[in-house]
């Protein structure tokens, strides 16, 4: 089979029985939450200069968005359970679009941070309850779905952020950002009214299993439960691979939250194409997050895994020697491929958690890891305001290239 028609294969199963427009709607609303985010970092000179923050607190900006992103995921995962995924998403990017509101009507730093903070929390409402709702819609194709899934992300975070970064420059920041609420309250109309009760995707086609039978066991917010989760994801063997999403999302999130800083301060180019380098960043992985999901459904989660790693060691690595708009360009896609680590680790994990505690499973181990991970913008801040800014980044290729020796002990799939 040619690979033109694997992927028209993929689309047809992907769109068949109804599903397609509810996969549209989830990834869509996904698409402006993480344009949301990657709009902060294009904004993060003018923030700077407004608010007279070090790169130091600039960075701690970032990791405090990063911060509120993780530490709602275990509460959006319990309520994905415990009443709707539907519920969580809508009430997430509700959230998100008021949180805006106070940001951009910010008087203070004080109030910049902690409604920063709030932007976080309702965008991690999101993330688990949209691995859930995929996996019983798509039981047998989950990493194509969440690869699409995350490649719309991508798309979101490519379009926005330049958008974002023109509007700030030509009139101000905060219309950079308070653009995107209109867009927000049109995708939680869309998803409450596209996304069906829960009532009525139980038991059907699309889920093959009953959710009220798993919220009523995998939601209950008790001492108990919360040890029968810890227990269950313990005789799942999943801590290693939770390791290595940690060390992914620190070296994602480091990267991302100031390259657009690194590229105006030390490599010398303009505000509007720094912010046109880091959307094709995101850009890139439109492609590589399908292809990482199919990657991973076919070969498993080893091989796929190497082959997205591989390429932006090296170009972490070479990062402070290249100089010039189109070598960095050339850089900046080959650290893209990483964006597919996302799709192989977060189906893995999908896969592997028990369904009855899936939701509130993935919100443990993605809380945990993006929690820690959140710290690496605030600790690159650090290292650049001590003149260290190139060599941060090569640190970020060694702790990958860790990441890349502790994927080579992860077993082979049966019948690789």
């Amino acid at each position: 089979m040619g690979v033109s028609e694997a992927i028209r294969l993929e689309a047809t199963e992907l769109w068949d029985d109804g599903k397609g427009p509810l996969l549209v709607t989830i990834a869509s609303g996904w698409g402006i939450l993480l344009g949301v985010r990657m709009v902060y970092p294009v904004l993060l000179p003018h923030l700077r200069s407004s608010f007279d923050l070090s790169l130091t607190v600039g960075g701690l900006l970032v990791t405090v968005l990063w911060l509120g992103a993780a530490l709602g995921q275990l509460p959006g995962g319990i309520i994905a359970d415990r009443y709707s995924e539907r519920r969580a998403m809508v009430a997430g990017t509700l959230v998100v679009a008021a949180a805006i509101g106070l940001v951009v009507t910010a008087p203070t730093p004080f109030v910049l941070f902690a409604a920063t903070a709030l932007v976080g929390v309702g965008q991690s409402l999101y993330p688990i309850a949209r691995i859930t709702i995929l996996s019983k819609i798509y039981p047998d194709r989950i990493g194509s779905a969440l690869g699409v899934t995350m490649a719309t992300g991508d798309l979101g975070q490519t379009v926005f952020p330049p958008i974002g970064g023109a509007i700030a420059a030509a009139v101000a920041w905060q219309l950079g950002l308070g653009f995107l609420i209109p867009l927000l309250l049109f995708a939680a109309i869309a998803l409450w009214t596209v996304l069906p009760a829960p009532t009525s995707l139980a038991g059907t086609s699309l889920a093959g299993t009953s959710l009220e039978a798993e919220r009523s066991s995998g939601g209950s917010i008790s001492l108990d439960n919360a040890r029968s989760v810890i227990s269950d994801l313990h005789e799942a063997n999943l801590s290693f691979v939770a390791f290595i999403l940690f060390l992914y999302i620190l070296i994602w999130q480091s990267f991302t939250g100031l390259y657009p800083t690194y590229l105006v301060e030390v490599k010398g180019l303009s505000s509007s194409l720094a912010g046109l380098l880091f959307s094709a960043f995101f850009g890139f992985g439109v492609v590589v997050k399908p292809l990482a999901g199919v990657a991973y459904d076919r070969i498993g989660i080893r091989k796929s895994l190497l082959i997205v790693l591989v390429g932006p060691v090296v170009g972490l690595a070479a990062l402070p020697l290249i100089d010039g708009f189109w070598p960095l360009a050339a850089i900046t896609a080959l650290v893209s491929t990483m964006l597919g680590s996302g799709a192989i680790t977060q189906s893995f994990l999908s896969d592997a958690i028990p369904d009855e505690i899936q939701g509130t499973g993935l919100g443990v181990v993605r809380t945990t890891t993006a929690t820690l991970g959140a710290a690496g913008p605030v600790l690159l801040g650090a290292i650049a305001d001590r003149g260290y800014f190139d060599e941060g980044y090569v640190l970020l290729a060694a702790v990958l290239f860790g990441v890349i020796l502790l994927t080579l002990r992860l077993p082979d799939p049966e019948g690789a």
